[in-house]
């Protein structure tokens, strides 16, 4: 996890994350690379800027096609070159800690951002949960990320920084 804009640090994880997509490449496979950033790290935009000129370097240095896997950004449609790079199938949006609120509003404000969430997905779900109160609380999370995956496509003009 990436926890301050150190651009030292960044590049010592961008590289691990790009070497260990190589070793996937080899064996014909599509590498997910994950290099997430904390959400709450006070220079979080400043982290997303050396990530994603790191990123796309690598990118450009690539042969072969990788999916990342991005904590949403601050600024809406961040990404957006990462997106229309040759080399990447595509970027999905890591919820990374963001309460589902705030990991759907993340989500519409990012077009061509996928959703793959798992904290956000998963919230509310309890062990003591009757097994129609754990269905009920999936079938809200998928309603509220399929929204914020079509709010995507209706209003992208519309964004502004967070």
């Amino acid at each position: 996890v990436i926890h301050r804009a150190n651009s030292q640090g960044i590049q010592d994880v961008v590289a691990q994350q790009f070497d260990v997509a190589e070793q996937i490449l080899s064996h014909g496979f599509v590498p997910i690379i994950e290099p997430e950033v904390e959400i709450h790290a006070s220079d979080k935009a400043q982290a997303e800027e050396i990530l994603k000129k790191l990123l796309l370097k690598h990118l450009d240095a690539l042969n072969s096609y990788v999916i990342l896997k991005l904590t949403m950004p601050s600024v809406p449609n961040f990404y957006q070159e990462c997106i229309d790079h040759p080399n990447c199938l595509c970027v999905l949006a890591l919820s990374g800690g963001y309460s589902q609120q705030d990991a759907v509003e993340l989500l519409s404000r990012n077009p061509k951002m996928i959703a793959s969430f798992s904290r956000a997905f998963t919230e509310g779900l309890k062990a003591d949960q009757s097994d129609e109160d754990f269905q009920g609380t999936l079938e809200k999370s998928i309603r509220l990320i399929i929204q914020g995956q079509q709010q995507q496509e209706e209003s992208p003009q519309d964004q502004q920084e967070l």
